[in-house]
């Protein structure tokens, strides 16, 4: 089963926020005993990032921000400064297979916590290092959020209202996109070096940067550029390479019409009953981009006749890929989303009840995953030579 693939893999998670934690969640979803390290009394900096809250038993408010991101996970304060607590926690690393850290560089060097002292300690041992910027450059000692990546790697000028229409400027993604993209790049990194250890019996440092993430993720956009020579603008809900691909108003709502090929585009003309696939400018997707602005007042005139769900049915029944813009009420009432199990409850001892998302790496048909997130965590415990996994 997919749920236990890491199953006795031990992971020290000294992350915080978003990007490092995301990474270790996908640990323990898979298996991973996953201890998270946390600063004492005052735990993960998104313990507080609310409302919303959920209030334990105890009195201690979680923000729902911790609990997307730190599920299977257990808890434990230390005090780096602390000589007890630092060598207890040396002696968690020492048996571990795994440590993410996302430390400003050099920090944990001052605390014998760097991956040249550890690695003598372990040598079997997979440092993750999670930062703005990475291990070296010029740039390597700044700190930095997902929301300065977006900016800084390209993302947000592309994305955004296009100039010339109301409200013209550049947007940031809804979700910290850099910080997830690079939680998933460190995951495979992980299992990777899992791999090679396992060939070569050495561990590793892995220096994923947030920067890096966001000048990968630039995807077709940074292709685009790199051929061209030119930098794409911001096009609102508009495809850069596809025509028509955009959201359009119906008489009741909005949907967005995903046309992917010259065949489509001739099904969808025939169902809106007009010769526009025929007409030299828009008979291939290269003409229909060129000839976008002459093209979309067309549609749009079509579409806005049309009731969503009538419409809906319509394209599906002729094989053009459409789909409706949900709030996340409606996501989780989907009925392909409930197949799928996307939204699974769990109960927390000291939580309550928990709605939480299903990982989609591990099939809907391995049950619930791992544990719920963890309320803070007690003290370490110096006399102890391992923090023995317990029931949170």
């Amino acid at each position: 089963m997919l749920a236990n693939a890491l199953q006795g893999v031990r992971v020290v998670d000294l992350s915080r926020i978003l990007a490092g934690p995301w990474c270790t969640q996908n640990l323990a979803d898979l298996g991973a005993d996953v201890l998270k390290v946390e600063r004492p009394g005052l735990g993960d900096d998104t313990r507080g990032w609310g409302p919303p809250f959920v209030t334990a038993a105890s009195g201690e408010k979680v923000a729902a921000y911790f609990l997307s991101c730190n599920r299977g996970k257990q808890s434990v304060t230390a005090d780096f400064a602390n000589a007890a607590d630092r060598d207890w926690l040396l002696r968690q690393i020492r048996d571990a297979d795994v440590l993410v850290e996302n430390y400003k560089v050099g920090t944990l060097a001052k605390y014998g916590l760097d991956y040249a002292s550890l690695a003598a300690l372990n040598p079997g041992l997979i440092y993750l290092s999670v930062t703005g910027f990475g291990q070296s450059g010029p740039f390597a000692h700044r700190p930095g959020y997902d929301y300065i990546f977006q900016g800084m790697g390209g993302l947000m000028s592309y994305t955004g209202i296009e100039d010339g229409e109301a409200g013209a400027g550049p947007l940031r993604a809804g979700v910290a996109v850099v910080d997830l993209m690079t939680g998933m790049y460190a995951t495979s990194a992980v299992l990777a070096a899992l791999v090679q250890r396992g060939r070569t019996g050495r561990g590793q440092h892995l220096d994923i940067a947030l920067l890096d993430v966001a000048v990968a993720m630039n995807a077709n956009q940074a292709s685009n550029y790199l051929v061209s020579g030119e930098s794409p603008v911001r096009s609102g809900n508009t495809h850069p390479n596809l025509a028509p691909y955009e959201v359009f108003a119906c008489a009741d709502g909005h949907i967005i019409l995903a046309i992917g090929n010259d065949t489509q585009f001739a099904a969808f003309c025939r169902l809106m009953g007009t010769d526009w696939h025929s007409q030299s400018d828009f008979a291939t997707n290269a003409g229909r981009l060129t000839h976008i602005k002459r093209l979309r007042p067309l549609l749009r005139e079509k579409l806005v006749c049309w009731q969503v769900a009538e419409l809906g049915r319509a394209l599906d029944a002729n094989g053009i890929s459409w789909g409706g813009i949900n709030d996340l009420e409606q996501v989780f009432a989907h009925p392909q989303v409930q197949h799928r199990q996307m939204l699974q409850t769990v109960e927390h001892p000291q939580l309550g009840r928990l709605r939480l998302v299903r990982n989609p790496m591990v099939p809907m048909d391995q049950g619930v995953q791992s544990t719920p997130p963890p309320v803070l965590g007690p003290a370490a415990l110096p006399e102890s030579t391992h923090y023995d996994r317990q029931e949170i």
